[in-house]
């Protein structure tokens, strides 16, 4: 650890997989993204403590080992701790027949990362007027694919057919893969001045963010002050959701969300801009409890 450049550092490990996102890749027949998938899933977690990813392990099982399917897969893991500087040290690769049907296969992810103690980033030091700056995301990520597969198959649209929100097919649409933020996160929080952070996953903007807020204090969402991607505008059309439920389900295109002091906030945008993510002024921390999203009646349809 004091050759990586550690003091006196705490381990941080997550674990995660990618979800029924695996079902569009083998029925798209497009597997060297979901790799990446898992990969962030994992070390998102990890830089929401402040921690910096420093090795990965994967598990791969299948009835039926196809050794392109596979190669496509650990490309997609090994590309993505290259780009986050994480090491890939391992993993396991079963076959159990009877147990996965032909061609199918499940993915999980083990991440170990480390923060110097006394810089965990807890959420104590949130405050009441911190500014919640939203960094994009690149579509759905890999939560709601549930939802998703029954929206699509209710529309009649295959995934070799062209998606009716992008320049490409629904399935290469569906897989791109979801964003690594480690690296502007670590160096935003290096900078000073980020209180929080939240990988927005299951839940949504709804549950993710309150999670890392203390209590009496609640996350005030604007909806006007991002653009709604249009994967989603075709998700709460197309499967006719509330706004609350698509809210409650997906990440609405922010994939992260940072709680910054006010007078850090202008500081961090540029910084993050410059390592070439989009960074939006979301809302606000105010007194209160969960989520409070505004305006989503004149910015979302529904």
């Amino acid at each position: 650890m004091k050759a990586a450049g550690f003091r006196d550092p705490i381990l941080v490990s997550t674990t995660d997989g990618v979800g029924t996102k695996l079902k569009v890749a083998i029925a798209a027949g497009k597997h060297d993204t979901v790799g990446v998938d898992l990969v962030a899933m994992c070390v998102n977690d990890l830089v929401v403590q402040g921690a910096e990813p420093l090795f990965f392990l994967d598990y791969f099982a299948t009835g039926k080992l196809d050794v392109a399917t596979g190669r496509a897969i650990i490309g997609g893991i090994a590309r993505a701790c290259h780009e986050v500087g994480c090491a890939l040290v391992g993993g396991e690769t079963a076959e159990m027949p009877g147990m996965y049907a032909a061609g199918d296969y499940d993915l999980a992810g083990f991440a170990v990362g480390a923060v110097e103690r006394g810089s965990v980033l807890d959420g104590t030091t949130v405050k009441e007027g911190d500014v919640l700056l939203g960094l994009a995301s690149s579509g759905a990520h890999s939560n709601g694919f549930s939802l998703i597969r029954r929206i699509a198959e209710a529309s009649g649209i295959g995934y070799a057919d062209r998606a009716p929100f992008a320049d490409a097919t629904l399935g290469e649409a569906l897989l791109e893969p979801t964003r690594l933020y480690v690296r502007p996160v670590l160096e935003a929080i290096k900078a000073g001045g980020v209180h929080a952070a939240a990988h927005i996953t299951g839940g949504g903007l709804i549950e993710n963010i309150p999670r890392v807020l203390p209590d009496g204090l609640a996350a005030e969402l604007d909806a006007r002050t991002w653009p709604l991607p249009p994967i989603f505008r075709w998700l709460a059309e197309a499967g006719r959701l509330e706004r609350t439920e698509l809210a409650r389900t997906f990440n609405c295109g922010l994939g992260m969300v940072l709680a910054v002091a006010p007078d850090a906030a202008d500081r961090l945008v540029d910084l993050i801009e410059g390592r070439g993510e989009a960074v939006y002024r979301v809302g606000r921390v105010v007194r209160g409890a969960g989520t409070i999203l505004r305006n989503t009646e004149t910015a979302w349809p529904g």
